[in-house]
C-alpha cells in the first residue's frame, strides 16, 4: 500500500489513518481516543469489556453501541456487574442496544469477578498489570497498515497473564487491540495528523 492509500483526508482537511474511512463517528474516535495513554481501573475494565464485545465484530458497531452498552452494564461499575445473576442475564440478551451474545454476557460479569478480585486490595492494580506490558515507543512509525501486526509478544503475555486471573476474551488479537486503544502502542501512520 501507497503512503497515499495509508491516509485519507477528511472534510476537514487533515489526513487521518485510512480505516477511519468517511464515517464521522470513526473520525473522532481516531482523533480523541485511539492512541491516547488511558489510565484507571475502571476506564480499562471498559476497555475491556468493549474490546470483547468486538471481537468477530467491526470495531465501527462498538462504537455505534458504547452507549447503550454502558447504560445497559451499569456505566461499567465493575462491583455492579459482578452480581449479575440469571435475571441480569436475561435482561442483557433482550436490550438490543447491546450485542446480545451470550458467551460475551457472560464474560463480562466474569471479567468484572475477575477485575475486582485483582483490585480488591491494590486498587490500580489493573492499570499496573495492563501497562506493564506496553511495549518500549517504536523507533519508526508504520507507514501502511500492512506494517501494523495483529498480535505481539506483549499482547500474548498480556493475555495469558488476564487468562489466568480468570478473564476471558482477552485473546492476543483482542489485547492488542486494547493496546492501540489505550495507547500503550502508538500505531497512527506517518503523515496522520495525529502523529506528534
Amino acid at each position: 500500500m501507497s503512503a497515499r492509500e495509508a491516509l485519507i483526508v477528511g472534510p476537514d482537511g487533515r489526513a487521518r489513518c485510512s480505516w477511519v474511512g468517511d464515517d464521522e463517528e470513526y473520525r473522532r474516535y481516531h482523533d480523541e481516543e485511539w492512541g491516547a495513554p488511558l489510565h484507571g481501573d475502571h476506564k480499562l475494565f471498559e476497555k475491556i469489556m468493549l474490546e470483547a464485545f468486538q471481537a468477530g465484530l467491526s470495531w465501527i458497531t462498538i462504537l455505534r453501541r458504547r452507549d447503550g452498552i454502558r447504560d445497559a452494564f451499569d456505566h461499567f461499575d465493575a462491583a455492579t456487574i459482578a452480581a449479575y445473576g440469571d435475571a441480569d442475564v436475561t435482561r442483557l440478551l433482550d436490550d438490543p442496544r447491546i450485542i446480545r451474545n451470550r458467551l460475551k454476557v457472560s464474560a463480562a460479569i466474569t471479567n468484572a469477578r475477575a477485575t475486582l478480585e485483582l483490585c480488591q486490595d491494590s486498587p490500580g492494580a489493573l492499570d499496573t498489570l495492563l501497562w506493564s506490558f506496553a511495549p518500549a515507543p517504536r523507533t519508526k512509525r508504520p507507514s501502511a497498515l500492512s506494517d501494523i501486526p495483529a498480535t505481539t509478544e506483549e499482547s500474548t503475555a498480556m493475555s495469558k497473564a488476564l487468562k489466568a486471573r480468570g478473564f476471558r476474551f482477552v485473546g492476543p488479537t483482542t489485547m492488542y487491540a486494547l493496546m492501540q486503544s489505550a495507547g500503550m502502542v502508538d500505531d497512527h501512520l506517518e503523515g496522520c495528523w495525529r502523529v506528534a
